[in-house]
């Protein structure tokens, strides 16, 4: 918490939190009137367990989650689909500048069951199953990618 500060929250809310919200809003506008259409909006595994030095970020990676559960229940029964995936460590330039070092990176890659980060197209391939046909049933739901991070 010490390293947070008024602008930080800001930052990091505004393109979260705000930019889901915004988005959200204006795929909607065109998806109700069509009666269909699939939302899959981005979180974080950490979520739900926290992580040390980034309490913003986790913050509106939970608020995130809120906004989708609550969207999914305003628009249930329209044809419309909203549900979040919780990806875990994934190989990212974040992840680099968050780590700083590779050493670093390695004990956080130590805390997961899997013992390695997820890929990019990992987690972009179970974005694409939610917002397919595959998952018409699924709305309102939180995917963890996590390699078990939590145990949802």
């Amino acid at each position: 918490m010490t390293g947070q500060s008024a602008e930080s929250y800001a930052a990091t809310f505004d393109t979260n939190v705000l930019g889901t919200l915004l988005s959200m809003k204006h795929e909607l506008r065109v998806m109700l009137p069509r009666g269909s259409g699939c939302i899959v909006n981005v979180s974080s595994a950490y979520r739900s367990i926290g992580a040390a030095g980034a309490s913003v970020y986790v913050a509106s990676k939970h608020a995130i989650q809120g906004l989708t559960k609550s969207a999914a229940l305003e628009v249930a029964g329209t044809g419309v689909r909203v549900n979040v995936v919780a990806p875990g460590t994934t190989d990212t330039g974040m992840l680099t500048r968050f780590t700083s070092t590779d050493k670093n990176k390695a004990a956080l890659v130590s805390t997961v069951p899997l013992k390695r980060l997820a890929t990019p197209e990992e987690i972009a391939h179970v974005i694409a199953f939610v917002a397919s046909a595959n998952a018409s049933y699924m709305t309102g739901a939180s995917i963890p990618v996590d390699g078990w991070m939590i145990a949802d």
